[in-house]
């Protein structure tokens, strides 16, 4: 487990006291009183959060992200990245961000690889300048995969993929829970990874209320350019799709 993070969990996140570094006595009751640890170990859910490096352990706990030339998977690409290490990020005293977690490393990769649209302000003074994908939808969409996908599931990742004309995050294992893509767009809450979901919560991540799909995702969608986000489970796969277009672009069928 890597310290640095776990103080910062407590310290600053659930604003408590942590023992002194030295004292694995109370460290090991502080992290067995909130299933980071059980008997045998470190939990798989603490791992994930909080390891050092999660991929020796789980070598599928990560995002395979690739961003494509065209509408279809291609051997070349704009970019092709593994994304690895904890889900959490290492945050300084004043709250910045020292070493990305997943979430941000996703993000990242995602801005790096979607052109920007302008236009002119209403009194044409500046240009403004309109992400293809709004955030708030996209970091929903990473951070849903990453608090449900199955960790049981081995050699495969979560895969990020940017197309010309969409974004497709597939996260492995089927919904949990009698979870399905119709009671999601109401805001059904279940959880597979319940811990995982619990300390997400707390970085503020999460919804508290299991509103994040038809809030962030469909709401933000819907007044970024119109489309409907697309909800697939196909197998042992959950995707969600998002459409990019342009307000004069019809939208395509992808079935």
């Amino acid at each position: 487990l890597d310290l640095r993070r776990l103080k910062n969990y407590f310290s600053r996140i659930r604003q408590q006291d942590v023992p002194a570094d030295n004292d694995e006595a109370a460290w090991t009751t502080l992290l067995f009183n909130t299933e980071i640890m059980v008997e045998d170990g470190v939990t798989v859910s603490g791992i994930l959060l909080f390891g050092r490096t999660p991929n020796r352990f789980l070598p599928q706990a990560g995002i395979d992200a690739a961003a494509f030339f065209g509408v279809s998977k291609e051997y070349a690409t704009r970019e092709r990245a593994s994304l690895r290490g904890p889900i959490t990020p290492l945050l300084d005293d004043a709250g910045g961000i020292v070493e990305a977690g997943l979430v941000e490393q996703a993000l990242a990769f995602v801005q790096r690889n979607i052109t920007v649209n302008g236009q002119l302000e209403e009194h044409g003074a500046r240009r403004e300048e309109i992400p293809a994908y709004p955030q708030e939808a996209v970091r929903e969409a990473v951070v849903n995969a990453l608090v449900h996908r199955d960790y049981l599931l081995s050699s495969t990742d979560i895969e990020l993929s940017i197309y010309e004309d969409r974004m497709e995050i597939v996260s492995p294992g089927r919904l949990p829970n009698g979870i399905t893509p119709a009671r999601m767009l109401t805001g059904c809450r279940a959880s597979r990874n319940q811990l995982i979901k619990d300390v997400m919560r707390d970085y503020r991540y999460l919804e508290h209320s299991g509103m994040g799909v038809p809030r962030k995702i469909v709401k933000c969608m819907k007044e970024h350019n119109g489309t409907d986000p697309v909800l697939i489970e196909d197998g042992e796969r959950f995707t969600i799709r998002l459409i990019r277009r342009s307000s004069a672009s019809p939208t395509k069928d992808y079935g």
